[in-house]
């Protein structure tokens, strides 16, 4: 049976029946898990399990957010905590060295996911800050500079993909010089055509062979000034010619605030603009309800790219010995493990009051 154009988190550690009954009406093409949903290795593998029972499809892909640092949803004390991507550099002074690093960080990461039923990453960031812009990027970007952006970037996704994972490529087509959080307001970028193409759009354009990417809930002043990229047919037509990506687009998260409308309508419309799939993650059944009336199957270009991109999954991942990799990647990144500071990005708490859905942070 054809499966929806929309990807939904849920609520807890294990699926509830209401949760099932949705799932398995609405077909999504996807799933996406939290921290909230997250106890166990036992106990996360039992809930992709039952996620993929509720269609009765083995290639389901469950996605999570593994970045390292501040973005890490599998964390201590089953899983080992990763640094952020800045801290790559750091560690080594030299990019060439960083991008061997960060290739075995990732290989470890996929190594993680894989044993739990994630096939999905929504990672590496090839976001490429500017001076003096939001801290909401911050360290989750390689560096300040494209062209590292680009190496240490592909590094992550070759990791990933050797692996058996899916890097998504976010957050297209770039958030670097947003000056406000797209999960509490609506940023603007003023930049023209050109700077963009020189500094943001480069890391993206250059790993635009990528199976997924993510869109930013952001205004570009020189794709559309009307609006919201994700809404934008132009702005996504725009990026598409840009970058060069004929992989799947999907929304970043559509309850985030930089988006206006009810469920439905932010489904809608991000759709309507060019996007393949919606990303819904809160886990609030009534919402995933409205997304899903503004949600038809997938089909056209957007259901062979859905395809396309479940078929760079390989059967036979890469060999790795996990605990001397492990070892290795600790012995070189000594004295750089500490997570990111500050609070933790994208996390969405399971749903409880209408007070605490006003204040729930969603995906990054």
């Amino acid at each position: 049976m054809t499966r929806s154009a929309a990807i939904y988190g849920c609520g807890g550690h294990r699926l509830t029946a209401g949760e099932k009954a949705f799932f398995a009406d609405a077909r999504p093409w996807g799933f996406i898990v939290f921290r909230r949903n997250v106890d166990s290795p036992d106990q996360l593998r039992a809930l992709t399990d039952e996620m993929r029972a509720c269609l009765g499809e083995a290639d389901v892909p469950v996605l999570v957010d593994q970045e390292g640092g501040r973005v890490q949803r599998l964390g201590p004390p089953h899983w080992a905590r990763y640094p952020p991507a800045a801290a790559y550099l750091k560690a080594t002074g030299d990019v060439l060295a960083a991008r061997e690093l960060v290739r075995l960080g990732a290989r470890l990461m996929a190594h993680d996911l894989k044993a739990v039923g994630i096939t999905v990453d929504c990672a590496p960031v090839l976001d490429v800050p500017a001076p003096g812009a939001h801290d909401i990027v911050g360290d989750r970007a390689w560096a300040g500079d494209p062209d590292a952006v680009t190496m240490l970037g592909r590094a992550a996704a070759e990791g990933l993909l050797a692996g058996g994972v899916l890097p998504v490529i976010k957050h297209m087509p770039g958030h670097g010089r947003a000056f406000a959080d797209s999960h509490h307001d609506l940023p603007v970028v003023h930049a023209d055509l050109e700077a963009l193409a020189a500094r943001d759009f480069a890391p993206f354009r250059a790993l635009s062979d990528m199976p997924l990417a993510m869109t930013a809930h952001i205004v570009f002043h020189a794709l559309d000034p009307e609006g919201p990229l994700t809404t934008s047919r132009r702005a996504v037509r725009m990026m598409r010619e840009q970058t060069g990506f004929r992989g799947l687009i999907m929304t970043d998260d559509l309850s985030m605030k930089a988006l206006s409308g009810d469920p439905r309508a932010r489904a809608e419309a991000s759709l309507e603009a060019g996007c393949d799939v919606v990303l819904h993650c809160n886990g609030d059944l009534a919402e995933m309800r409205r997304v899903a009336e503004g949600v038809g199957g997938l089909k056209g270009k957007a259901a062979k790219r859905a395809e396309a991109a479940l078929a760079r999954i390989v059967c036979e991942v890469e060999p790795l010995d996990p605990k001397e990799a492990r070892n290795r990647f600790d012995t070189l990144m000594a004295g750089r493990l500490e997570a990111a500071k500050g609070p933790d990005v994208g996390e969405a708490q399971a749903p409880a009051s209408s007070s605490a859905k006003r204040g729930r942070r969603t995906e990054g």
